[in-house]
C-alpha cells in the first residue's frame, strides 16, 4: 500500500493539469468572445438575428382590367385547393383528430359540396398514403364553399390557400382579354399568357413585399420588437377601351348564329370611327378563361392574328380611291359580265357570270360586279395609282394596335390579273382589324384612326394615370368630300332594289356598307374550295350614314345554310341586332323616316319624247322609251297615277316598239310593259328580271308571248356555273 502511493499522487497531478489546462482555455475563450464579439471570425450578434429574425412575404396583388366604364373584366379573387390528410401520425391527440378519421361520413358530406361522386371521394381517402387531392374538382373552391365545408368540421379536411385570376363575364373577349396563369417556373406567380393579360403583363404584375421581426424559438414575435416592414406594390389596373354592354350585344347575337348556323368560324369588330377605340370584337369559337374550355379549338385572334381575301368589302376602298381622284362615274356605262385585262390574261367574271347586259357604274357598285372594279382600278385609276391607295388605306402593313401577334396584309400585285383581282377582294390578303381601321376614313370625313384597344393604364394604389392612349391619326387618304360622296353610294348597296346589302337595313337608321362572299383556298392546293357553303360571307357597315358614330365588321366561314345566297342569314343576324341595340344604347337617336317623293303624273300624249324624257329625269323618274317616234303616243302608268320617285314610266311612240333589256326590272314593270305592246305574258319566280325570252332591241308584236324569270336579289347572287365546278381564280364570287 505503501508502494502504490507516489504513483497515486503523479496521476492526480496529471489530471489536475489537464482540468486546469481546459478550464484554463475555456475561460480564455469567454472573455476572447466577450471582448471581441467574434466567433469563428463571424460576429455573433449577427448571428442571433439571423436565427431569431423572421422573414415573411407581402404577396402583390394582380392589376385589374376594367371595361371603358369601370366595369370589371380580370380581377384576383382567393381560391382555395382541398385537401385531405390520411396518416394517423399527425393526431396526437386522440379528442381532437387531424386525420380523415370517418371516410364515409367525410366522403357523404364532401360529395354535396364538390363534383365528384361520393365513390369516388370514399376511394381516395381510403388509400394507403400521407395525403390525398381532388384532382380538378377539388380546386378553385371559392370562399363561400370552403366556410360551408370547413363548418362541417370533418377532421383531416383543409385547404391550400392561392390566388387566381377571375372573369366575372366568362366568355367575353376572350381572345382579346386572354387569361393569366400561374407559372410553376416563376414560383406560381400569375402570367399572363394571351391577350392583354399577356401583351400589359409586366403593368399587371405587381411586386412582393416583405416583413421582417425578431422572433423567439418557437417564430412567434418578441414583445416590444418593431416590424421592418417593405409594402407590396399592386398591380397597373387597365382599362379598355371595350364597352360591357356593346360586347354583351355582340356575343349574344353571336352565340345565336353559332348555335343556328354550326360556321366554322365568326368574327366580328365594332368601332369607334372618330377615336379609333375598338367597343367589342369577339369570334367564335371562343373560349372561357376561367375553365380554358374550347381553348384548343382556337389558340388565335383571329381579327388581329390572320389574313385572308376579303371578298368584296375591298370594293368600298377602290371606289373610295376613284372617286378621290375624280374617275368615277357612277352613271357611265359599262358592259357587265366578263373583263380581259391582258390578252394573255384569263377573263374575270361576274358572280352571276355572265352580267346583267349594259349597266352604270353605280349599279355595278349595287349588284356587286367584279367587272366594274376590275376596269376601275385598270382603265380609271391605272395600276400604279391603285397600288399607292393601297398603301394609303394601310394594307401592306399591320394597324400597331395594342395586342399581341398582329399579322399584315399581303397585297398579290405582280401580274395584271392579281391587280385587277385585288381591286375586287381576291388573291390580297388582308386582316378584319385593316379593314376597320381603312373604313375609319370613310366614316370619320378622310381621316383614317389607329385601332386601340386599351384606353389606360392606372396606378393600383396611387389612382394615377401613367399612360393613356389618345385618338391617332394614321393617315388622310381621301378628302371628306370623297368620304361622303363613298357613303352615299354605299348606302343605294343597302337600299336598292338592285343592291345585296337588302338585308342590312335598319329601321331608322341610315346604314352605309358593302357585303362580301369570299372564296376560300383549298388547303391541298389546287385553286379554292367548292360548295355553296364554303366561303366566307361579311359585311363592313356604318351609320348613320350621314355621321357614323359605329362601324361594324362580320364575317361568317362555311355557315351551314341551304343554298350560298342564304350566305347572307347569319351575317346580318350579327350585324343587325348589334348595329340597332348599340346605337340605341349610345342613345343616337333614329332619324325620321322619310316618304319617297311622290308625284301625279302627267298627261304626255302628244309632247315631244325628248322633251317627255328630260323632265321625267328631272323629276327623279325613270323613263323607257319603246319606239322610235318623235311623239309619246301612249304612255304607263296612265295620267293622274301618283307614284314613286324611281319608278318606271313606259312611253309608247308611233311605228314599232322595241323590246328594252328588262334585266332587274320587276314583275309591275313587266306587266306595265306586257299592257302597253299588247302582249301575252308569263312569268316564272319572284322578285326581279334575271330573263326574257324576248332578246332586248327586237320588235314588240301584238300578240307574242313575253316570258320572264325572276329571282331575288340573294338569288341573283348565284353562279349560274354549276357550284360543283371548281373555281378559279378568276370567276371571285363576290358580292
Amino acid at each position: 500500500m505503501i508502494k502504490k502511493q507516489p504513483y497515486m499522487n503523479v496521476g492526480a497531478a496529471c489530471l489536475f493539469g489537464i482540468f486546469g489546462l481546459l478550464f484554463f482555455i475555456l475561460l480564455f475563450r469567454y472573455f476572447s468572445i466577450e471582448i471581441s464579439g467574434e466567433a469563428a471570425g463571424q460576429p455573433l450578434a449577427a448571428k442571433a438575428q439571423k436565427k431569431y429574425t423572421r422573414v415573411g412575404t407581402l404577396e402583390a396583388s394582380r392589376g385589374i382590367i376594367y371595361d371603358r366604364n369601370g366595369e370589371v373584366v380580370a380581377e384576383d379573387t382567393a381560391s382555395y385547393t382541398l385537401l385531405a390528410i390520411l396518416s394517423k401520425k399527425m393526431t396526437t391527440d386522440p379528442k381532437h383528430p387531424m386525420h380523415v378519421k370517418d371516410p364515409h361520413k367525410t366522403a357523404e358530406e364532401l360529395a354535396k359540396y364538390i363534383d365528384m361522386d361520393e365513390s369516388e371521394i370514399y376511394s381516395r381517402l381510403t388509400q394507403k398514403l400521407f395525403e390525398v387531392q381532388f384532382g380538378s374538382a377539388g380546386k378553385d373552391i371559392s370562399i363561400e364553399t370552403k366556410r360551408k365545408i370547413e363548418a362541417l368540421k370533418l377532421p383531416g379536411i383543409t385547404f391550400i390557400p392561392q390566388m387566381k385570376r377571375f372573369y366575372p363575364n366568362g366568355i367575353f373577349a376572350s381572345h382579346l382579354v386572354g387569361y393569366a396563369d400561374p407559372d410553376e417556373k416563376k414560383d406560381n406567380k400569375i402570367v399572363g399568357q394571351m391577350g392583354i393579360e399577356k401583351s400589359l403583363n409586366n403593368y399587371l404584375t405587381g411586386s412582393n413585399g416583405k416583413i421582417n421581426y425578431e422572433s423567439d424559438l418557437w417564430g412567434y414575435i418578441l414583445p416590444d420588437k418593431k416590424e421592418n416592414i417593405t409594402p407590396a406594390k399592386d398591380g397597373d389596373d387597365v382599362y379598355l377601351t371595350i364597352d360591357q354592354k356593346i360586347q354583351t350585344f355582340l356575343e349574344d347575337a353571336m352565340n345565336k348564329v353559332a348555335k343556328e348556323y354550326n360556321p366554322k368560324k365568326i368574327i366580328a369588330i365594332v368601332a369607334d370611327p372618330k377615336t379609333g377605340d375598338i367597343l367589342a370584337m369577339g369570334q367564335r369559337p371562343s373560349f372561357d378563361p376561367k375553365t380554358k374550355e374550347g381553348i384548343t379549338d382556337s389558340w388565335h385572334n383571329e381579327a388581329i392574328e390572320t389574313s385572308y381575301e376579303p371578298g368584296s368589302t375591298m370594293k368600298i376602298f377602290t371606289l373610295a380611291a376613284a372617286v378621290n381622284e375624280g374617275v368615277f362615274n357612277p352613271n357611265e356605262l359599262y358592259k357587265s359580265g366578263s373583263y380581259q385585262v391582258s390578252p394573255r390574261s384569263p377573263a374575270i367574271h361576274d358572280h352571276n357570270y355572265s352580267g346583267w347586259g349594259t349597266i352604270s357604274f353605280l349599279e355595278g357598285l349595287q349588284r356587286s360586279s367584279n367587272v366594274a372594279f376590275a376596269k376601275i382600278a385598270h382603265e380609271k385609276l391605272g395600276f400604279e395609282k391603285f397600288r399607292e391607295y393601297l398603301s394609303k388605306f394601310g394594307f401592306d402593313r399591320p394597324t400597331g394596335i395594342d395586342l399581341p401577334n398582329e399579322a399584315s396584309g399581303k397585297i398579290q400585285y405582280n401580274y395584271p390579273i392579281e391587280k385587277v383581282t385585288t381591286a375586287f377582294g381576291q388573291g390580297t390578303a388582308i386582316t378584319p382589324i385593316e379593314q376597320i381601321q381603312a373604313a375609319t376614313s370613310i366614316a370619320n370625313d378622310g381621316k383614317m384612326m389607329k385601332p386601340h384597344v386599351v384606353e389606360k393604364i392606372v396606378n393600383h394604389d396611387t389612382g394615377k394615370t401613367i399612360k393613356e392612349n389618345k385618338p391617332e391619326v394614321v393617315s388622310t387618304p381621301i378628302t371628306a368630300e370623297t368620304a361622303k360622296t363613298v357613303r352615299n353610294y354605299l348606302e343605294t348597296v343597302v337600299t336598292s332594289k338592285n343592291g345585296t346589302g337588302g338585308r342590312y337595313k335598319i329601321d331608322g337608321y341610315s346604314v352605309a356598307g358593302k357585303t362580301g362572299t369570299a372564296n376560300i383556298p383549298n388547303p391541298n392546293g389546287g385553286g379554292y374550295l367548292t360548295g355553296s357553303q364554303n366561303y366566307i360571307f361579311s359585311f363592313l357597315g356604318m351609320a348613320p350614314k350621314n355621321d357614323p358614330k359605329l362601324i361594324v365588321y362580320v364575317a361568317v366561314q362555311q355557315p351551314q345554310v341551304d343554298n350560298y345566297e342564304f350566305g347572307s342569314r347569319p351575317v346580318s343576324e350579327i350585324f343587325k341586332p348589334v348595329m340597332k341595340n348599340s346605337l340605341q344604347y349610345l342613345n343616337i337617336r333614329p332619324s325620321k323616316l322619310q316618304k319617297p317623293s311622290s308625284i301625279k303624273l302627267g298627261n304626255f300624249t302628244g309632247d315631244a319624247i325628248t322633251e317627255t324624257v328630260k323632265n321625267l329625269n328631272n323629276q327623279g323618274f325613270s323613263p323607257i322609251v319603246l319606239g322610235k317616234g318623235p311623239e309619246v303616243t301612249t304612255q304607263l302608268p296612265k295620267a293622274g297615277t301618283t307614284i314613286l320617285e324611281g319608278e318606271k314610266v313606259l312611253l309608247g311612240t308611233k311605228g314599232k316598239m322595241f323590246a328594252p333589256d328588262m334585266t332587274g326590272w320587276s314583275l309591275r314593270d313587266v306587266m306595265q310593259l306586257a299592257k302597253i305592246a299588247n302582249l301575252k305574258f308569263n312569268v316564272a319566280g319572284s322578285g326581279y328580271v334575271v330573263k326574257q325570252n324576248i332578246s332586248p332591241g327586237a320588235t314588240l308584236k301584238k300578240g307574242d308571248n313575253l316570258i320572264v324569270q325572276l329571282q331575288t336579289p340573294e338569288q341573283q347572287s348565284i353562279n349560274t356555273e354549276d357550284a360543283s365546278q371548281e373555281k378559279k381564280p378568276d370567276q371571285n364570287i363576290s358580292d
